[in-house]
């Protein structure tokens, strides 16, 4: 038995050896044809980085001969030998004992510079019980300057983009229809105050400040530009703490092979022309001497009450104003007094209506007032204040003391009515007024039932 068991041992003693040497062979083998075929430089050097052993052709890639370079510390192919990027690697590697990759500037024996992908791997024992390391090195100074060419590149367009008066983006509609920020410049911290990373997150923290009146129609026009993939264009307003602010989107619509729809836009800051805008519309829609709305600013107003109105069924009261003698007032006290008179009319009357109503000088010394959300029978009402405050109106003109009156003519427009329509009935009212004596309201006889007219005469 001992003999059959001594000669098992040695079977098993004689096999292992066999694989040892086997493996020993094949690595051998593998680590020879990497030193002689890698498209690169492959060295072996110890824990200090002195080199061992190199391929045969690594002069082509460095430009040393391999007996010059046996002995001596790797580091001298290093840009900066005494603290450059090579030096770091190795250190970590032998800290870490874990592989380390990435890209290394070198210089050639001739002093010129290249780029190498570079890989690092630890615990090659050279059969001493002697750590050592394997470093691979493949040029990539083509792809490396490219590279780098593109950073240039993209810094200065980032650069750019930050110093837009504008917010540049990219957004698409997610799975549940939600809007999401792929990109967005710098540009959109001056427009409303928030990150363009806090936006990416969550794109609800810009939506939040789009004011609620104008937060369905940014929906409907994106929308319909998934829909017709039509560029998309809106004119929106932000609330933000120092006030609202007008942005102008401008973006073009692309449809994704996943089916969804993309946007590449811009968000501009337009409060300014806004602004001008609004200022020349005022202009445009003001009567110059008063400060009132002129008939053309009346009418388009008008419209929008009306058609507001006829959605809520609902009657509208209208009423022509017209100053009583205003000629026999201007031929005595001449024109600057009337212009004078017709001023402080208007502002009387201002001060009466309520600042939703709609108030407007159509002609000389003729004026007409919409009276907005108003019970017909609070209408009698809030016309006689105004004309009383009319009639306590006091000018002292060249040490005269000048009084005058207002004639008003009403009419009650239903819900399906037009203002031509109704002007007339007013103007036709007036004159009523005026035969009547001046000084008073004419207007529908259930008008009138509610209280006599008034019989004051100019004093």
């Amino acid at each position: 038995m001992g003999v059959v068991l001594a000669i098992a041992l040695g079977i098993l003693s004689l096999y292992q050896t066999r694989v040892r040497d086997r493996r020993l062979t094949l690595e051998g083998s593998l680590a020879g044809r990497l030193l002689k075929d890698f498209p690169g430089a492959v060295m072996l050097v110890d824990e200090q980085g002195v080199i061992e052993q190199v391929n045969p052709n690594i002069q082509q890639h460095v430009g040393y001969a391999p007996a010059s370079l046996v002995g001596k510390r790797v580091t001298l192919l290093d840009t900066e030998p005494l603290a450059g990027g090579l030096r770091r690697a190795i250190g970590r590697v032998v800290a870490r004992q874990s592989p380390w990759q990435g890209v290394l500037s070198f210089r050639l024996s001739d002093g010129e510079r290249r780029y190498r992908d570079t890989v690092i791997l630890p615990d090659t024992d050279n059969g001493q019980g002697n750590r050592r390391l394997l470093i691979l090195q493949r040029d990539v100074t083509s792809d490396h300057r490219d590279h780098l060419h593109d950073g240039i590149l993209l810094d200065r367009l980032q650069g750019t983009l930050s110093r837009l008066p504008a917010a540049v983006f990219e957004c698409r509609h997610d799975d549940l229809g939600r809007l999401e920020f792929l990109y967005l410049s710098e540009g959109l911290q001056p427009l409303c105050g928030l990150s363009p990373a806090g936006v990416i997150e969550d794109a609800s923290r810009l939506l939040e400040r789009v004011h609620h009146e104008d937060r369905h129609r940014l929906a409907a026009s994106l929308a319909q530009s998934s829909v017709s993939l039509d560029p998309w264009h809106l004119e929106f307003r932000l609330s933000l703490p120092e006030g609202t602010r007008w942005l102008e989107g401008r973006a073009i619509s692309r449809r994704r092979p996943d089916g969804n729809t993309h946007w590449d836009g811009i968000l501009t800051d337009i409060s300014e022309r806004k602004h001008t805008e609004q200022l020349i519309q005022r202009l445009v829609g003001t009567d110059m001497l008063t400060g009132v709305l002129n008939r053309r600013a009346f009418f388009e107003q008008g419209e929008a009450a009306l058609a507001h109105a006829l959605r809520r069924k609902q009657k509208l009261p209208l009423a022509m104003l017209d100053l009583d003698h205003f000629k026999k007032l201007n031929d005595t006290y001449g024109h600057a007094a009337g212009d004078l008179a017709l001023e402080n009319f208007a502002m009387t009357c201002l001060e009466c209506l309520r600042p939703y109503d709609i108030f407007a000088r159509i002609g000389g010394e003729e004026f007409v007032v919409l009276l907005v959300d108003t019970e017909i029978q609070e209408t009698r009402g809030i016309l006689e204040r105004l004309r009383q405050a009319v009639e306590r109106i006091e000018l002292d003109i060249d040490g005269h003391s000048i009084h005058f009156t207002v004639s008003i003519g009403l009419t009650i427009i239903e819900p399906d009515g037009s203002l031509d329509g109704a002007l007339s009935n007013a103007d036709h009212a007036l004159y009523r007024a005026k035969e009547a004596g001046r000084n008073r309201i004419c207007g529908p006889p259930e008008f009138l039932s509610a209280q006599e007219p008034a019989g004051n005469r100019l004093a």
